[in-house]
Parts: C-alpha cells; sequence; structure tokens
C-alpha cells in the first residue's frame, strides 16, 4: 500500500480540526495556513469528509467545519477511506487476477494479508489518539483567533468635494450666471 497525499492531507487536517473545534468551527483556511495544505485541495477532501459525515459544515460569519462524530468514534482507517484512498498491496486491486490471465501470482495470498493487516491497524487507531499523542508531545494550541471588527480606530477620511467648474465652458456658464 502506498498511502498518497490525499490520505496523508486528510488525517493531518483532521487532527488539526479535532484540536481547536472547542472553539468553534474551524475554517479551512486557518488549516491550509497552519499545515501548509493547499485551500483548494482542502475543500475536496472536506466535501469526501462532509459526505461521509465525518466532519458537518457551519455556513456564514463565524463558520467552519466540526467533527460530525466524536473524536473517538472516528479512526483513521474511516478518513482514509472516506477520501477514496485505496488500502490494497495487492497488484492486482483484490481482483485475484494479478497477471490479467484470471490467475493470481504467486504472492497474493502475502499482499492480502498485508491489507487485512494494514486496514486492522489503521482502525485501531482512533482520531483521538492522534490528538492525545499531539497534546502530549507538548502542542500548544492557541486561542480562538480575535474576531476583526468592521469598525476601525482609524476615522475614515473622506474626500472634500470641491464645487467648482471643471472646464473653461462650465466656468463660463458659471459666470454668466452670476
Amino acid at each position: 500500500m502506498r498511502l498518497t497525499t490525499k490520505g496523508r492531507f486528510a488525517v493531518t487536517a483532521m487532527i488539526d480540526l479535532a484540536l481547536r473545534q472547542s472553539s468553534g468551527p474551524v475554517t479551512l483556511a486557518a488549516i491550509s495556513q497552519r499545515q501548509q495544505i493547499s485551500l483548494s485541495y482542502l475543500e475536496q477532501l472536506f466535501g469526501k469528509l462532509r459526505r461521509h459525515e465525518l466532519v458537518e459544515s457551519t455556513r456564514g460569519p463565524g463558520g467552519g467545519y466540526t467533527l460530525g462524530r466524536k473524536a473517538s468514534e472516528i479512526t483513521v482507517a474511516d478518513i482514509i477511506v472516506s477520501v477514496d484512498e485505496p488500502m490494497d498491496a495487492t497488484q492486482c486491486g483484490g481482483k485475484e487476477n494479478c497477471h490479467g490471465d484470471g490467475n493470481r501470482c504467486m504472492t497474493h495470498e502475502l499482499w492480502a494479508a498485508l491489507n487485512e493487516k494494514m486496514v486492522d491497524f489503521l482502525d485501531s487507531v482512533s482520531l483521538q489518539k492522534l490528538v492525545d499523542d499531539q497534546l502530549a508531545k507538548g502542542l500548544v494550541v492557541e486561542s480562538a483567533p480575535l474576531i476583526k471588527r468592521a469598525i476601525s480606530s482609524n476615522p475614515v477620511l473622506k474626500p472634500i468635494r470641491i464645487n467648482a467648474p471643471n472646464s473653461v465652458f462650465a466656468l463660463g456658464a458659471s459666470m454668466s450666471k452670476s
């Protein structure tokens, strides 16, 4: 099995989300910035995670994503499968047609057994365990970002409007009215 960036980024983003959701929905832009993952890529991944009900979205100001279930109820296997990451070490993709002639290769059972062990292992690791591991390593989760207000402490200076003629003809017209 080769775990691609899709699976790695999905797990990383879910850890980031689980670490920070206690202060409200987490934006993908914030995850993107912290984890150095493309925002458009995160949007694709979170669309799949949402369809599998691993995350929930909240729209509007103050919106973002929260976990769809408790972190202790979400496994790494759930995350990887939800983003369509294949977990298969066999050459044939589990179809038992390794050579294309309907026959299995000599090592098919070996790779199939490895697949089973990988799925069992990833299914035994919860998102909560990964979060706890990060906190045990000393990761400091910053408090919720300050909400930016539309009201500025600096006054908005409006340009001075001068009501003067803007051409020679307008000047002549204004002089004739006086």
